[in-house]
């Protein structure tokens, strides 16, 4: 069979309680699964997506529900296919064992509803409270890592370069390796405030497939961060495949914010929210020890040197329509009327075509968007970027 263009978005939280129970978004709905994948299939146009609270019971109980209705089936190659889109069964474990110098978030996938069942029985054992999101582990990363492993799933170190709760921000001193097999480990995310040309200067990295995922808190995340992969079937096995480059299979295209639009891109203190040119402590400007030390700062720090790797796919920018100033939820609901998915009015939908519903001054924005023809005020010390509105 021939291959096709897909896009994956694998990292979204359902927001839950302690108990469990869907939390209420402010201004919006609940972060439920039934509504994360209805809105990826029918206005982000997500074709696979990765819901990292599914080893939650109450998580699982919405799932097997929605099967056994009948709204959703699981797939003979992995994953549960709803509408047009396919999630898959993931899980965020935070990793601090005897090794790490700090806090580690990882992400893993299981193929099956049943696998993935299993992973919450074990981790009932490893773990304080298995409702809830990113909740300590109790074990070795290692340990995690070859049960993963042997249950056919992937591990992929989240976020890795995040200040906070991540492998190069406080994990390790220098390599992964201190803390984590290098030999198992399926993919690396790079997170909002970092990109390829970035991440590649690392030269242990040099191995891994990159991916570049939305890590959403909200339906109107979904998207901000994804890759387009060239696969038979968008389901858990060939996804695989892509990561190892495998018959045929590949990331052909990563998807993410312009780093500076990151929350943690540049250092910044937060005491008094001078930015700095190199991590000090205290501040130099107003003594403050609440200086957070930027992601191109570290990466900075952990570069090798090393020549860049041109077989990397290319990293194109993009910017979610909520991040347009003047862009708000009538006009971007009219947009979604017109051309279905935010993705097709970010990267197809045509001047003459945007021009017959919105003003020309959006439509042009949009445009300079598409081109990466924006003038940014980076973010930093946990401050998103901004899109400057006389851009």
């Amino acid at each position: 069979m021939a291959l096709h263009s897909y896009y994956v978005d694998l990292h979204i939280h359902i927001g839950r309680d302690w108990n469990g129970r869907p939390v209420k978004i402010s201004g919006g709905k609940s972060l439920t699964l039934t509504n994360i994948l209805k809105e990826a299939s029918r206005r982000k146009g997500m074709d696979i997506v990765g819901v990292i609270d599914s080893h939650a019971p109450a998580v699982q109980d919405e799932l097997e529900d929605f099967i056994d209705r009948g709204y959703a089936e699981e797939l003979e190659e992995g994953g549960v296919r709803f509408e047009n889109t396919t999630l898959l069964l993931g899980a965020e474990v935070e990793i601090y064992d005897d090794f790490c110098q700090g806090p580690i978030h990882v992400l893993c996938y299981f193929p099956y509803f049943s696998v993935m069942k299993k992973f919450t029985a074990w981790l009932s054992g490893r773990m304080k409270n298995v409702n809830l999101s990113s909740q300590r582990y109790y074990g070795s990363a290692r340990e995690l890592q070859t049960y993963v492993q042997s249950m056919g799933g992937w591990f992929i170190p989240a976020h890795v370069f995040t200040p906070f709760k991540s492998l190069y921000g406080k994990g390790v001193k220098r390599s992964l390796a201190e803390v984590l097999d290098p030999k198992i480990i399926d993919a690396v995310e790079l997170g909002l405030s970092s990109d390829t040309s970035m991440a590649e200067q690392i030269e242990e990295l040099s191995g891994y497939t990159f991916v570049s995922n939305s890590d959403a808190h909200s339906l109107a995340k979904i998207g901000r961060e994804y890759q387009k992969v060239k696969l038979e079937n968008p389901s858990f096995y060939e996804l695989g495949l892509a990561f190892r480059g495998q018959k045929g299979r590949s990331i052909e295209t990563n998807y993410g914010m312009n780093p500076m639009l990151g929350k943690y891109h540049e250092t910044v203190c937060n005491g008094c929210g001078a930015k700095l040119a190199v991590f000090e402590l205290p501040c130099p400007a107003c003594n403050s020890k609440k200086v957070v030390k930027g992601v191109a700062e570290r990466i900075r720090e952990l570069s090798s040197a090393i020549d860049s790797h041109s077989k990397r796919p290319p990293y194109i920018y993009q910017v979610p329509l909520e991040y347009l100033p003047s862009l708000g939820p009538k006009t971007y609901e009219t947009l979604l009327r017109k051309f279905g998915t935010e993705m097709h009015v970010i990267h197809h939908a045509e001047k003459g075509e945007l021009d017959e519903v919105i003003p020309e001054k959006l439509t042009a924005r949009i445009l300079s968007l598409r081109k990466g023809e924006v003038a940014i005020e980076a973010g930093g010390g946990g401050k998103y970027g901004k899109v400057r509105s006389n851009s």
